[in-house]
């Protein structure tokens, strides 16, 4: 399940009206976000120490006293100096046009001034604060393997082990994909051939309609259960919501070639690179 969104909405300085904050902390509520608002009169350091405290993903800040010049680039910056500036910090109030371009270039995202929709600052937020989860998904460790749809393993196998001198380093069956399998190690990656088991399998559906040839690619990944949900967050269209059983023990799950432009992709997490090496060991 998608995490909440979190909001801080702060009164900086000796401004003693938070009726305008009170309403956008409100509104913020109403679109489904987690609002923690700090009271009036508080000192930047105050805020940037609530924020991090409360694990928000925004702070929003309202001035009507004029000193937005000076407190808003203040939080940004002890922010920064305390390692948090992934704090996406907004400001409202009584701000005039001309200094919006100097905020903005201090670190403030976004400033809404008097009359602006709260839906639109609802929707600035989301939309910020889902491209900063998106730039925070880590990178696939490696290539785990590229999946290569053959009709028989006994006639495919010569060609990878004698002409192209890949080490064999096992076989297996899944039954659960209808699939005989072999590995073939190259480097840290592998190359896995698919033989389908039956004439149900999705591999024999897949040389049927296709021939022999690259059916997948499949990445390494530390965590595929929290891949997935990160990626379904993110629209990415999925085969497999959640990972299940593979070769070698792995937990494993496709995503849709439709959202990667035709390839189609395996997340795959588990013990298979260092126990298809056992077994190469062993052979």
């Amino acid at each position: 399940m998608e995490r909440t969104i979190r909001v801080l909405v702060a009164k900086p300085g000796l401004d003693g009206h938070d009726r305008g904050a009170l309403v956008v902390a409100q509104a913020l509520r109403d679109e489904g976000m987690e609002v923690v608002y700090t009271g009036l009169r508080q000192t930047p350091a105050q805020i940037v120490s609530a924020a991090i405290q409360e694990d928000v993903d925004v702070i929003g800040l309202s001035c009507l006293s004029g000193a937005h010049n000076e407190l808003f680039p203040e939080v940004v910056r002890l922010l920064r100096e305390q390692g948090a500036d992934d704090i996406l910090v907004i400001g409202g109030g009584v701000i005039p046009q001309e200094d919006i371009p100097y905020l903005k270039s201090q670190g403030i995202a976004e400033v809404f001034t008097p009359g602006t929709p709260t839906r639109v600052t609802a929707d600035f937020i989301r939309s910020q604060v889902k491209r900063k989860r998106m730039s925070l998904q880590p990178a696939p460790n490696k290539i785990a393997h590229i999946g290569i749809a053959v009709k028989s393993l006994e006639d495919a196998l010569p060609f990878y082990t004698e002409q192209l001198g890949l080490p064999l380093l096992g076989t297996e069956e899944v039954a659960s994909e209808q699939v005989r399998v072999a590995f073939l190690g190259i480097g840290e990656s592998r190359i896995e051939l698919l033989e389908p088991s039956g004439p149900d399998s999705p591999i024999a559906r897949f040389i049927e309609k296709r021939g022999e040839g690259i059916h997948h690619i499949a990445l390494d990944v530390d965590d595929v259960n929290e891949r997935l949900l990160r990626l379904r967050e993110n629209g990415v269209p999925l085969i497999h919501e959640t990972a299940k059983p593979g070769a070698h023990g792995a937990q494993i799950a496709f995503l849709h070639p439709k959202g990667a432009h035709g390839v189609l992709y395996e997340l795959c997490q588990g013990p298979a690179a260092s126990e298809s090496k056992e077994e190469a060991a062993h052979e």
